[in-house]
């Protein structure tokens, strides 16, 4: 006996880590914790501190056997890392690749608002391409401050629309006073500039309709932050919300719905931080349909908040009332249930992109659990449904051949009346020609008459005789009419004599009993025509 060696079943998994991307093939026999240890070698990242998430099974146990999550050949997984910060590229200079590493707490005033933002950041996080720990600013915590800039040409009061942003430090001995210094047109810094907000807004404030104002809002975004971006819903709010919710239990997702505003600090950094992100783009894709809205015109605003009373009711509304613009962009995560549709998350502009991902994935966990309940409702009643259609078949089925033997029994009933009131009707009328022929025929003849008389005698094929006297002056139809009126027509019988054998029906009528021969007597007999 040849015995064949089955070959283990491989899975390939794409895991992804900020900007990276590690690709592994292992067989479903491994484990979760060894998936961990390669990631480990590759990433650089200790296994204590990595979250493997992606799981469509939610959480597992680095224990866990790859076999027994019952996965595709193909896989996408998410490692985060919360306590660790982002790290920069690697750097000679040990004391800046530290500086690198620490988080920075940033106070900004604005003075003309006289409002303070603060704003936690890593020290890799960029002013346009230069990096905190290159400005030299002080550690961990630094005041800035945000006034207007007048223009040293005209001195006079710049307008609003030709307002420029000047940042100024607080650290002593430093030279990060403004950050053109560094090349960085600091209009540009935190979307407060005119050149992003002023003259070409995120939407325009009287569209006709969504999708108009959607496909305006996503070419603005692209030109912004490019093309690696989430795809936005071309259309209404309403319209989201049936791709979203209202298709097949299997084919359901989130609905996120991304809120910006570009008189908040946070607009730039969250969108081409957070929601241009790889990781984020990509987890969007798959799981959420992504509607978006500017809120930055008053009427735009408004617009969002009637839309929003209108599909999600008065709380959903009151929630996005209650957030100041420094807390925009928002990002909420909406789920549709059966009542009500529910928001399962707020989002906030200030987060990172590890907090971002780690809470659409809490996100999804609520929802893959509730949607597996609805699967499941659904297929029972899809099953239930299908039994109930089998069934309304098979009583229709039954109906239809009821009704087919019904209208076949009234057909055959239909034709045997027809048909016994044609036998009828034929008979009546043999009936009536028999007795015409009867009243027609001329008197039988007396024995003693003295004329020359013909005694017939016709065996019928009964076996019963027909007796009668005619006149041998008679003609041979006198003869076949008494037959007929006997019940025996001259088109269904012939009239033969027995010896020697004549069929006399073929004679002429016309011709008399003499002439026929059938005189002074004769025994005829009675056949059926063929």
């Amino acid at each position: 006996i040849h015995i064949v060696e089955r070959q283990p079943r491989m899975l390939n998994f794409k895991v992804e880590y900020r900007q990276r991307c590690v690709e592994l093939v292992l067989e479903e026999g491994s484990t979760v914790g060894e998936i961990k240890q390669i990631l480990e070698s590759e990433l650089g990242v200790p296994v204590s501190k990595m979250q493997l998430k992606g799981w469509k099974s939610g959480d597992v146990s680095d224990s866990t056997v790859l076999k027994s999550l019952h996965l595709p050949k193909n896989n996408s997984l998410y490692v985060l890392t919360p306590d660790i910060a982002p790290t920069a590229s690697t750097s000679k200079n040990s004391a800046l690749q530290e500086s690198l590493n620490q988080n920075f707490l940033l106070i900004i005033s604005h003075r003309e608002a006289q409002r303070d933002y603060s704003l936690n950041f890593p020290g890799s996080r960029t002013i346009q391409e230069m990096t905190l720990a290159f400005s030299g600013i002080s550690y961990p915590c630094h005041h800035l401050s945000v006034c207007r800039r007048s223009s040293p040409a005209n001195m006079q009061e710049p307008t609003e629309e030709s307002a420029d942003v000047h940042m100024i430090s607080d650290s002593e001995g430093d030279d990060f006073e403004d950050a053109s210094e560094f090349g960085v047109d600091d209009t540009e810094m935190f979307g407060m500039g005119s050149s992003t907000c002023r003259k070409s807004p995120m939407m325009p404030e009287n569209s006709e309709n969504e999708a108009d104002a959607l496909l305006h809002f996503t070419a603005e975004f692209s030109s912004r932050y490019g093309e690696t971006h989430p795809m936005f819903f071309i259309g209404s709010l309403e319209a989201a919300s049936q791709e979203a919710f209202y298709g097949k239990a299997r084919d359901r997702k989130l609905l996120a719905i991304y809120l910006h505003n570009d008189d908040s600090v946070l607009s730039n950094v969250f969108c081409s931080q957070m929601m241009c992100a790889d990781s984020i783009v990509s987890y969007l894709s798959q799981n959420f349909i992504t509607w978006a809205w500017d809120v930055t015109k008053e009427a735009n605003k408004a617009r969002l908040l009637t839309m929003c009373t209108r599909h999600f009711g008065s709380v959903v509304t009151q929630t996005i009332r209650t957030y100041n613009t420094d807390q925009f962009p928002l990002l909420l995560i909406v789920m549709g249930k059966r009542t009500s549709n529910e928001v399962l998350n707020v989002i906030q502009g200030n987060t990172t992109v590890d907090e971002l991902m780690m809470r659409l994935m809490a996100a999804m966990e609520i929802f893959t659990a509730q949607q597996q309940e609805d699967i499941k409702d659904e297929d029972e009643r899809e099953a239930r449904e299908t039994v109930k259609r089998e069934q309304d078949e098979a009583y229709r089925l039954s109906l239809e051949a009821d009704r087919k033997k019904r209208e076949a029994q009234e057909r055959e009933e239909a034709e045997q009346v027809r048909l016994e009131q044609m036998r009828k009707e034929q008979e009546e009328e043999k009936e009536a020609i028999r007795l015409s022929l009867e009243q027609a025929l001329p008197p039988e003849p007396d024995e003693e008459s003295g004329e020359q008389i013909s005694k017939l005698r016709i065996r019928t094929p009964s076996g019963e005789f027909l007796e009668r006297r005619f006149l041998s002056s008679c003609k041979l139809q006198v003869l076949f009419d008494f037959v007929a009126s006997k019940g025996y027509p001259f088109e269904e019988f012939k009239l033969l004599t027995t010896f020697p054998r004549r069929n006399i029906t073929q004679l002429e009528p016309g011709s008399t009993l003499m002439e026929a021969k059938l005189f002074p007597q004769e025994t005829l007999f009675l056949e059926a025509k063929e």
